[in-house]
């Protein structure tokens, strides 16, 4: 399967909303507060993805977006791929093309949030050469507010 690694537009905004939000309920559900799997509706994902819509990036296959990815500042902020894409290499893609614009911005120290118990997402980054700096507490922006979560810090230096 070839992937092309493209802006997100506004037509693709509904499917990248779906890949967030089913990537993240599949990684997260299980292993995240029940308060904060109730938060993360269709509607927080959207506005979430309309808030940083000029730094995400979806990967796409004739046409359709599988997966996207979304830098802000020195963080890799979201990163998620549909089931029927994943262990294609489109998540490694999004994975360079994140590192290549966090470093075209200047950033050399990189970090990225995963959630403790996120097993298959942290072996992913450890193999994309990101070290785990240790566990934190983060406060997540919610549509209730601030929500703290526990999660390991990735890191890595970008050459």
């Amino acid at each position: 399967m070839m992937f092309r690694i493209i802006e997100l537009n506004e037509t693709d905004i509904a499917q990248a909303v779906q890949i967030w939000q089913n990537g993240w309920h599949d990684a997260h559900a299980s292993i995240v507060p029940k308060e904060l799997v109730e938060l993360r509706t269709s509607e927080s994902f959207l506005q979430r993805l309309r808030e940083h819509s000029a730094n995400t990036r979806i990967g796409t296959s004739d046409g359709e977006p599988l997966g996207l990815c979304i830098t802000e500042g020195d963080e890799l902020y979201q990163m998620y791929v549909s089931p029927k894409a994943r262990g294609l290499g489109l998540a490694q893609a999004l994975m360079v093309d994140a590192e290549d614009r966090l470093r075209s911005a200047g950033h050399s120290s990189v970090w990225l949030k995963c959630a403790v118990g996120n097993d298959r997402a942290a072996r992913f980054y450890a193999k994309c050469g990101w070290t785990n700096a240790g566990t934190r507490t983060v406060e997540l922006d919610t549509t209730d507010g601030v929500f703290p979560l526990q999660i390991w810090r990735f890191e890595k230096t970008l050459i």
